[in-house]
């Protein structure tokens, strides 16, 4: 069955029932995955996941419920299920459902195409080939991966809302590992977009290259130094302590910027983007796990927070307007809060005019220990880091195994400025250009 059609159920069977206020999102993603490992595939999944959650309130409660086959039988028991799930709630909580009528952003269509399992397979095969022709140090270990996702997204409720978006993923991770005949290291790097406009030679030559750079070294010396941070390292920092940025978080206390909007929160060179339709995103969209209108907003400019992120409810318990921020990690999942695609704003200079500006310290291009050494709610962390020293406004000595320990917050009114060179590694969905920060502690040797 079509979800058009089991709308239709839906619908039909809210009028039997007397269902006057209701939502139905419908989430799906088609897959297709194939890894190599030395010169043969050695992994290949395809899979279609997804289905249906129905919402409803009744008598001022949210009931819930899901189904991931769709089917008219189905459609009724969900309707059933989920006036069942609102009658036995006791707790008395605020419920809102999203509301038509909303002017939406037009996304361009992706002109991304889905390859054919056999191109995939290819593709794969090839690009392992070139990633053990990359360089004479790279060793057995290493792997390929190409992905390909069409995912889906549809939300309906009898408030006027009849929303529909579409989003496709492809591409390539190649996992390099090297040695120097002692020592061994790795790097994975990913690119996405068409298969054919991938440049594979260049994508396996930097993952090696990156592996290479990561021999040799000794920890940095104990002290306190500017440190830059390169636009990965600082990615991933930004990523682990984005849900600092919820208005759900700071409504429980969850985070230390809670009734600071308005305020100076970080250093005039910190501007903060969350942008849903950001060209080159693969995570586009127009509107929110709401229905709401999605936008892009300036979450800090030049230092002051604008604003948090909202979704309806937690809009109307602050007496703000949601931000288009709601966000459902799978179809059957509770509404959450979330950015799009996350960025720092890139800054005037250049990365080896930042280099000049630092004169002495560490230059971080990796960090460890993320979910285990970074703590969101009070902002510390202290990381694995691995990098260069910098000495005479230049990088020079190879670093590693060492920590990096400071507070986020903190972290944010320290930076002194930002390079040019604005990178989204990874998905693509967090970025960041490299970035200069007073005074962090290092603990190495």
């Amino acid at each position: 069955m079509t979800f058009q059609e089991f709308k239709n159920c839906i619908i039909a069977r809210c009028e039997e029932l007397g269902v006057k206020d209701y939502e139905l999102y419908y989430q799906t993603a088609e897959s297709t995955s194939v890894s190599a490992f030395k010169s043969e595939i050695n992994q290949f999944s395809a899979s279609l996941e997804g289905g249906a959650c129905f919402r409803c309130i009744c008598d001022g409660k949210m009931g819930y419920a899901s189904a991931e086959h769709l089917s008219e039988k189905t459609a009724a028991k969900l309707v059933e299920r989920a006036m069942d799930n609102a009658s036995s709630l006791e707790a008395e909580e605020p419920v809102f459902l999203g509301e038509g009528g909303k002017t939406y952003r037009q996304i361009p269509v992706s002109d991304v195409r889905i390859p054919q399992t056999d191109e995939l397979v290819n593709k794969v095969l090839d690009t392992q080939k070139q990633l053990y022709a990359a360089d004479p140090a790279v060793i057995d270990g290493c792997t390929t991966q190409g992905v390909a996702e069409k995912s889906e997204i549809a939300i309906h409720n009898s408030r006027g809302l009849d929303l529909h978006d579409e989003t496709t993923l492809v591409g390539l991770v190649v996992a390099a590992v090297v040695s120097d005949g002692g020592e061994m290291a790795n790097d994975y790097q990913i690119e996405l977009g068409n298969l054919d406009a991938i440049d594979t030679g260049a994508l396996t030559k930097k993952a090696a290259k990156t592996a290479l750079g990561k021999l040799g070294g000794e920890p940095a010396p104990t002290g306190k130094y500017p440190v830059i941070f390169d636009p990965e390292a600082m990615s991933d920092l930004l990523s682990t302590f984005s849900s600092v940025f919820s208005s759900e978080k700071a409504r429980k206390g969850l985070s230390r910027i809670a009734g600071k909007e308005g305020e100076i929160i970080a250093s005039a060179a910190v501007t903060l983007v969350d942008d849903p339709a950001r060209p080159g995103s693969f995570l586009q969209r127009s509107f929110d796990a709401e229905g709401s209108p999605a936008f892009r907003k300036n979450i800090i400019e030049r230092g002051n927070l604008n604003t948090l992120l909202y979704d309806l409810k937690n809009a109307a318990l602050a007496g703000k307007q949601t931000t288009g921020n709601a966000s459902k990690a799978a179809y059957d999942s509770p509404v959450g809060i979330s950015p799009f695609t996350l960025y720092l704003a890139a800054g005037e200079l250049s990365e080896e005019e930042l280099l000049k500006k630092a004169g002495t310290g560490v230059y971080i291009n990796s960090l460890g220990g993320l979910h285990a050494g970074a703590n969101p709610v009070t902002g510390d962390f202290s990381l694995q880091s691995a990098g260069f020293l910098i000495e005479g406004g230049k990088k020079t000595a190879r670093v590693k195994s060492f920590t990096v320990a400071g507070n986020f917050y903190d972290l944010l009114k320290n930076i002194v400025c930002a390079a040019d060179n604005l990178e989204f590694p990874g998905m693509g969905t967090v970025g960041s250009p490299s970035v200069l920060v007073e005074g962090l502690s290092v603990a190495g040797k």
